[in-house]
């Protein structure tokens, strides 16, 4: 039973609309079907059984493109958020051989 409430959890953090500022916000995301009291006790009584979860992650396949080379995505877009206070401070563009200079370079933008 404490299973299946860490894993319904899980679904309420998962489909949160916003940030979650306590674990009693979880229980009233629409995904989490049990009350707080079973919340309370699966968080104090509950476990993950570590080394089994690693073996299940770890036995997962690799996303491989046709030729068998590794398919990797990373987003690294310097999307402007002009709301956000560090965005300055963070974004770095990349420059193609800017002011004679034969190498490219990254510089804050």
């Amino acid at each position: 039973m404490r299973g299946d409430e860490l894993f319904e959890l899980v679904d309420a953090l998962l489909c949160a609309d916003g940030p979650v500022t306590s674990p009693v916000d979880l229980t009233l995301v629409a995904e989490h079907r049990r009350g707080h009291g079973a919340m309370y006790e699966a968080l104090s009584c509950g476990n993950v059984d570590v080394p089994r979860l690693r073996q299940v992650l770890a036995g997962l396949p690799m996303p491989r493109a046709a030729d068998g080379r590794l398919v990797l995505a990373v987003d690294v877009s310097n999307w402007l958020r002009p709301d956000a206070p560090t965005s300055a401070d963070r974004l770095f563009c990349h420059v193609y051989g800017r002011s004679g200079r034969s190498s490219d370079q990254f510089i804050p933008g």
